[in-house]
């Protein structure tokens, strides 16, 4: 009685048994199943893959990728990381550092005109979250650390914003200063510090 033909996939297997280097077994799987097509190739790929190392090895990689995501959904929620991407001044009172802050722009003369992101934000979509995952990185890494000054003091990135979004609105009103301004340019803030946060 003759032997069944050998399917193309314990073929595969059966060929593709551990030996070597990882980057060799690879390699080799790469060139092994190059012949066989679509999704039964990448099954074979994933099937290959998951059986190249113990079960112990996948259960402690799951429990590790489990417990970063947990904590970092934790810290998401705990931290109240959604409001940032909304308009709301009170967001900016989540961490405590702010909260003289917020209260000075709560009796200044810009509360009624301007939130937080229409003067220290860009007003362009992508430079608007760009700038505000930066900022949140690096409040959240001085904030969790305790390595910043006190009062905080605006970086000189953003005060470049800072000033572009007071010509902004003020522009037509300051061009003549500017105009005139010779080589030394003009900073709103300098003369103007408390219009924001002013008490």
């Amino acid at each position: 009685m003759t032997e069944p033909a050998e399917s193309s996939v314990s073929a595969c297997f059966r060929s593709c048994s551990l030996r070597g280097s990882w980057s060799e077994q690879l390699s080799g799987l790469v060139t092994r199943t190059r012949s066989l097509g679509g999704v039964g190739r990448l099954r074979r790929n994933l099937y290959r893959i998951l059986r190249a190392f113990p079960l112990w090895v996948w259960i402690g990689l799951s429990v590790l990728l489990g417990s970063i995501l947990g904590i970092g959904l934790y810290t998401v929620s705990y931290a109240q990381g959604l409001s940032y991407l909304s308009n709301d001044p009170s967001a900016c009172v989540n961490c405590h550092i702010m909260r003289d802050v917020y209260e000075g722009w709560n009796h200044s003369s810009h509360k009624s005109v301007a939130t937080c992101n229409d003067c220290h934000i860009p007003q362009v979509l992508a430079s608007k979250y760009i700038a505000k995952g930066l900022n949140g990185w690096h409040h959240s890494v001085a904030f969790t650390t305790g390595n910043f000054e006190e009062p905080i003091r605006i970086t000189k990135r953003n005060k470049g914003i800072l000033q572009q979004n007071c010509l902004r609105c003020h522009g037509t009103l300051v061009d003549p200063l500017l105009q005139h301004g010779g080589s030394e340019s003009l900073d709103c803030v300098r003369c103007h510090a408390r219009v924001g946060h002013g008490w």
